[in-house]
């Protein structure tokens, strides 16, 4: 595997560190192969129950696409890229795991869409968020289509239009990111939250990601008969059974993930 990013697994979480400090941890392509790949081995690994998205240093925690890259291709080829970027963002969005962004430094671009892809967002509330791309010309394309479905019209196209910098509370209070956290405490807020994660039945939350994913564009009615069924499906597993019968019992549930 490529070196631009790291894959390690501890207690229940698998971590992707993006590695390119120098670079303000610019996507790559070989970087973008070895998240699909890894984000295969996640989900194929029984002992992951969520997966950690962070970048190496404080620089940032990802700058969006390395320009140099693009820029040294022509014609039809250059887009060869954003179309690898755009399948990483799908894959991303229809994981069955849990996925959340460790924010550790400025968001900019391409790092957007990443970021949004993920289910939680926590972030240093001393950085910022910002999709400059109007600035040399271009428009954040794909990663509009997560502005959209996570901030309203009018703040995601202040966002898109004026290329400013948005402060993280700010971006908490807009939906943007979950949470803003002191510097200090960025680490052991990821760490409860994925403690939490890692605690809960696989299969429950691979149905339940599911499920909300495919009902988010559906009519009101439509919607509930469809979560109504889906809860069928999760009241049917065993990780359910256990749960209920953890609960009466007062104790703490053993989920296998079945």
């Amino acid at each position: 595997m490529n070196n631009d990013l790291i894959y390690k697994v501890n207690d229940r979480a698998a971590f992707l560190t993006i590695n390119r400090e120098s670079r303000r941890n610019a996507i790559s392509q070989e970087m973008i192969t070895s998240f699909m790949d890894y984000f295969d081995r996640a989900d194929q690994d029984e002992t992951v129950h969520a997966v950690c998205i962070t970048g190496k240093g404080e620089k940032a925690f990802c700058s969006g696409a390395d320009l140099a890259v693009t820029l040294a291709k022509e014609g039809e080829d250059r887009l060869s890229g954003t179309r690898n970027y755009a399948e990483l963002l799908k894959k991303m969005s229809g994981f069955g795991k849990p996925l959340l962004a460790k924010v550790n430094g400025p968001c900019l671009a391409g790092g957007l869409g990443l970021m949004l892809s993920c289910d939680i967002i926590i972030a240093r509330n001393d950085t910022f968020f910002r999709t400059p791309e109007v600035n040399v010309g271009i428009f954040p394309m794909m990663v509009g289509a997560l502005l959209y479905r996570n901030v309203g019209r009018k703040k995601a196209m202040e966002m898109v239009l004026t290329a400013r910098k948005v402060p993280a509370p700010e971006a908490e209070n807009m939906g943007l990111i979950t949470r803003a956290v002191e510097p200090e405490h960025l680490d052991d807020e990821v760490q409860e939250t994925l403690k939490l994660l890692t605690s809960k039945s696989p299969i429950g939350m691979r149905i339940g990601k599911e499920a909300f994913r495919a009902m988010s564009d559906m009519p009101f009615e439509e919607a509930v008969d469809y979560l109504c069924e889906a809860l069928g499906r999760a009241i049917s597993t065993e990780d359910a059974m256990e749960g209920m019968m953890a609960f009466m019992e007062k104790r703490e549930p053993n989920f296998k993930g079945k």
